[in-house]
């Protein structure tokens, strides 16, 4: 982590949004990640989200594991709060701090370690759960902090920095939601600010979990040309299903274009995604179609990007728990410690 804060240089003329706040105050640490490394153009690309949304930095809270990713929070939103959990084991602290404070917006950050390796079990439940929160997977297909051996997600026949050719078969963050039942399901290059910046928005307002899967290299051990998490493999070969506007609820809502070319899709807090699809018969209402277009690109050696999946309606874990509408931290002891016969009661409907 870095305990080095960034000089706040104020100028005239800067710009700033409706809350009066400018850019360097989403801000965060110093990184102390390596030079050209993806991950900083994700934080670069989640200041500039935040921002936009005029959210308050202390009404956000940030979540992370173990690995290169997880010190990604400390480098963004500085007045936030934020916890750096267990090794693969956010979710669950995620989930504890959601069921407390409903009020706050939560983001997760991850790797394809901390998420498919070791976390697993978390991710999926976290998935199951429509857990009300945006995770971030920062996906380069090596173990950093490890000198860079392969991740659970590295291409079979890619190989390492070393030499070592991978054999095994990876797992696919975006094929594992939406065969989990993830309810917004998205894949991004940390390369493409424009793409990225709007999907991030998207995620943040969305009732429940929105997972994206962001292609993000590393320039130390998996950037040559046998990889396929490299700058290079990625910008040849990414393919774009869709192009993706977030549009405020505040703002008018307007279509450039075609509008016979354009899906709306209307978000919980009255926000809308427009969508601009590529593939003409691309339906992101559509689970198994979604699949299957995942499958015909990756035949064709093609990295899909874009909103893959959404379900706006289904109901977010507060909805299915039917928990309290003000958030834990503030109801009385009395309401928090109701006596034992209450909990008997409670209990005896799981047995």
């Amino acid at each position: 982590m870095s305990f080095i804060r960034k000089p706040k240089i104020v100028y005239k003329g800067q710009r700033t949004n409706a809350l009066g706040l400018t850019r360097r105050d989403y801000e965060g640490g110093m990184s102390t990640l390596c030079a050209g490394c993806g991950h900083d153009s994700i934080t670069t690309a989640l200041v500039q989200a935040f921002f936009e949304l005029d959210i308050e930095p202390h009404k956000v809270a940030k979540l992370s594991g173990i690995g290169c990713s997880s010190k990604t929070p400390a480098y963004f939103l500085d007045s936030a709060h934020g916890i750096n959990a267990v090794h693969g084991r956010m979710p669950a602290v995620a989930t504890g701090a959601n069921a407390a404070a409903r009020d706050l917006y939560y983001i997760g950050v991850s790797g394809d370690g901390d998420s498919l390796s070791i976390g697993l079990g978390q991710f999926a439940h976290a998935m199951r759960r429509n857990l009300q929160m945006l995770y971030v997977i920062e996906n380069n297909g090596v173990y950093g902090l490890t000198k860079g051996q392969f991740s659970a997600s590295a291409d079979i026949g890619s190989k390492a920095k070393k030499g070592e050719v991978n054999e095994q078969r990876p797992i696919d963050p975006v094929k594992a939601a939406l065969a989990l039942g993830g309810s917004f399901v998205a894949r991004a290059f940390s390369g493409d600010k424009e793409q990225l910046v709007p999907l991030l928005k998207a995620g943040i307002k969305h009732n429940g979990f929105a997972m994206i899967d962001v292609l993000s290299p590393c320039v130390t051990f998996n950037d040559h040309e046998d990889s396929t998490k490299s700058y290079a493999h990625t910008r040849q070969f990414y393919h774009p299903a869709v192009h993706a506007d977030f549009i405020p609820p505040a703002q008018p809502i307007e279509a450039g274009g075609d509008e016979g070319g354009v899906l709306r899709v209307n978000l919980h807090d009255g926000s809308q995604l427009l969508l601009r699809k590529v593939a003409p018969d691309y339906d992101p209402h559509s689970r198994a179609g979604a699949y299957s277009y995942l499958d015909e690109c990756e035949k064709r050696g093609e990295i899909v990007t874009g909103l893959l999946y959404i379900e706006e309606d289904r109901a977010s874990m507060h909805e299915i728990s039917q928990t309290a509408k003000q958030s834990l931290r503030d109801l009385e002891y009395d309401k928090l410690n109701p006596g034992a016969e209450t909990l008997k009661a409670l209990q005896s409907r799981y047995r």
